[in-house]
């Protein structure tokens, strides 16, 4: 049943999950780059309300359905008010076809270990269905237990920061990410034992990695039919450095979840 539930929310819009109207520039450029505005539309900005009022980007996420977005536990913390920005490409532009709509419900995993980082995976249901457009549409989930092999061409999005310590992104920002299998990822001088089989891999060349502020966004990875699938959610990476040399950014594998996501939007 759970299977069902899962093919019934990324099929059946004008807009089908995983296959943006503008296409994505995936390039094997070394470094992150601006991203082609809208071409990774399931990309939405996290943000909660300070205390002046004023809201500021706290972590990335992935449209997932009409209604439902997928982020990390670590993203959520119980006294924020939230909301999620759905069709942004710069953040500081006003821009028409983005909508910000605030969450309805936030289930965090249950089992999520801030001390070990483990179970960081979050649902955000949404408090009014996003209006799907060239600029808002839902990504594909893998198949449950999907393993992409070494080296596999996959792209990180987000807004995190450009460089360590440096400033976050203006505009989206893509990089590209190649899978490390989880036998290298585990070795000791890598990640060693800190890496669990409910985690991905990808990068570790000390050039190119996720950093502050792309958390809780998409480890985008294209599926042979063409659509784009999202394998993993930004987790953690080497607290040294943004690009660090065998220390890859480390993904919750979003295949070993799809029973969890599927029975919490089942049941809410």
């Amino acid at each position: 049943m759970f299977k069902f539930v899962l093919l019934a929310i990324c099929v059946g819009y004008a807009y089908s999950c995983g296959v943006p109207a503008v296409a994505p520039k995936v390039t094997r450029v070394v470094g992150g780059e601006d991203v082609v505005p809208h071409s990774w539309p399931w990309q939405i900005s996290l943000q909660y309300q300070g205390t002046s009022g004023a809201w500021g980007h706290t972590c990335g996420g992935t449209l997932i359905s009409e209604q439902w977005v997928l982020t990390a536990a670590h993203c959520i913390s119980s006294g924020r008010v939230y909301r999620v920005f759905l069709g942004k490409h710069s953040l500081q532009q006003d821009e028409a076809e983005a909508v910000a709509i605030t969450p309805e419900k936030i289930i965090v995993h249950e089992k999520w270990n801030s001390l070990f980082i483990i179970n960081d995976i979050a649902l955000i249901k949404l408090s009014q269905p996003a209006p799907l457009s060239e600029a808002i549409q839902p990504a594909c989930i893998p198949s449950s237990g999907a393993i992409l092999a070494n080296d596999f061409p996959c792209f990180v999005t987000g807004w995190g920061r450009l460089y360590t310590n440096g400033p976050i992104a203006d505009n989206l920002q893509q990089a590209l990410l190649p899978v490390v299998d989880h036998a290298t990822c585990t070795l000791r001088d890598w990640w060693g034992s800190q890496v669990q089989t409910t985690m991905v891999c990808a990068g570790g060349d000390g050039i190119v990695s996720g950093c502050n502020g792309d958390s809780g966004g998409p480890l985008n990875c294209q599926a042979a039919g063409g659509a784009w699938e999202v394998h993993g959610i930004v987790s953690f990476g080497s607290g040294i450095s943004c690009n660090y040399a065998k220390k890859p950014t480390v993904f919750t594998r979003v295949s070993a979840y799809n029973d969890w996501i599927s029975e919490k939007i089942a049941s809410n």
